[in-house]
């Protein structure tokens, strides 16, 4: 039934190629003769088991019957029906229907093998057969086909499963509905509109990196669910680019992003002789040029995390110089004070500065401009003298 020489040649692609491991080819080959045999020789209900090995194409066909108790055994009303089953325990074995071609009662299974137990199985030799029809065949071919994809599934998902939440590239394979279909090489990647940079435009056959948020199991296959807006995105290229966040020695604690536009990033050194923030601009820059030019140009600022609210909020809204910063623990807000000529620096464009700002610190802040620098600096917002225009500020939805 089967060529040895292509047996074999095939199990070294699969190996190779689709990182199917051997053994589950085999148990596929071995599933299928079983399938096959039952179809054409076998009867209703039976076990049937097959071994095949592969260095001489010799098989074995088994018939598999498990061991019950007679009180297992759930006998049928006079008219056919089955009676209502009581629940069991987990000590309780299950109630079975008693069926001769794969139960074998205990007393009897005893005297086949000494020291047999409800559940076990006795296995019984049957007549090796090589000679099967057409449609056995063919359910034999669908059987290996099947657990083919099985195998195959289980070998991706544990690839992928492993690079959840790194940056993977592959090759743009088509797009649908704004949607991009990404070659990842064992299975596909999904680019969705929603997590592209605003104004990236692709082409078939190009190559793209993004962050690999999930790995997605449907009835079509593997689907990677990748994302080149998500903040982890941009932290991953960060550690790319800076040993210092990959050994540790800097950690990233926040970050605020509207990809393609402007991003903010919160940074702490474990060391008091690095610098966090040099160290993610590089020496003239190069390591954030690198980071910007992967996402388009987008804009990103980066600072210095700090455990004083006062402190972190004011370097939030950097590029913009804060007069004074009035803290509100109760409410959680922050009365920022700027000069007049700083306070559209401030507030960005449409609002995105102090939005990214409020994002990055989960603090509520309101921007009121002061007519020239001296200012009360009371505890209260009220106390704040000269001209004020406050500028409220959403919470964040999800600070990383």
């Amino acid at each position: 039934m089967f060529d040895l020489k292509t047996i074999n040649s095939v199990l070294g692609e699969l190996e190779e190629e689709r990182g199917i491991p051997r053994e589950k080819i085999i148990e596929a080959i071995e599933a299928a003769l079983a399938s096959a045999y039952k179809k054409e020789y076998g009867k209703k209900h039976q076990i049937i088991r097959a071994t095949f090995d592969i260095q001489s194409g010799k098989s074995e066909f088994f018939q598999v019957k498990v061991v019950v108790d007679p009180q297992q055994i759930i006998t049928p009303n006079p008219d056919g029906t089955l009676p209502e089953i009581p629940e069991t325990t987990d000590d309780e074995p299950e109630k079975v229907l008693f069926n001769p071609e794969r139960h074998i009662l205990l007393d009897d299974a005893q005297k086949i093998k000494r020291g047999s137990q409800i559940g076990d199985e006795i296995v019984f030799p049957l007549e090796t057969r090589d000679d099967f029809g057409r449609i056995a065949s063919q359910t034999a071919k669908q059987t290996i086909i099947q657990k083919i994809r099985e195998a195959e599934k289980v070998s991706v998902l544990g690839e992928f499963g492993e690079r959840e939440g790194e940056i993977v590239s592959g090759t743009v394979q088509r797009i649908e509905r704004g949607n991009i279909f990404v070659d990842m090489g064992r299975a596909s990647g999904i680019l969705p509109y929603e997590e592209q940079i605003p104004g990236e435009r692709y082409r078939q056959g190009e190559r793209v990196r993004a962050y690999l948020y999930r790995v997605e199991e449907t009835p079509r296959g593997i689907f990677l669910r990748l994302s080149r807006s998500h903040p982890k995105f941009l932290i991953k290229l960060f550690e790319m680019e800076v040993p210092e966040i990959a050994s540790g020695v800097i950690e990233v604690k926040s970050v605020a992003r509207e990809a393609g536009s402007r991003s903010k990033i919160a940074v702490l050194s474990n060391d008091p002789h690095v610098d966090p923030v040099g160290s993610l601009v590089g020496q003239r820059g190069v390591r954030v040029a690198t980071v910007t030019s992967e996402l388009g140009g987008e804009k990103i600022d980066i600072i210095e995390w700090s455990e004083d609210p006062k402190r972190f909020v004011e370097e939030a809204i950097s590029p913009a110089h804060a007069l004074n910063v009035v803290i509100d623990e109760e409410n959680k807000t922050a009365a920022v004070s700027v000069s007049e000529d700083q306070q559209s620096l401030a507030i960005g464009k449409g609002g995105q500065n102090v939005r990214l700002a409020a994002k990055l610190t989960g603090w509520r802040i309101d921007i009121q401009s002061v007519q020239g620098e001296n200012i009360d600096t009371g505890e209260t917002p009220q106390k704040i003298e000269g001209k004020t225009t406050p500028l409220a500020t959403t919470l964040p939805e999800e600070n990383v």
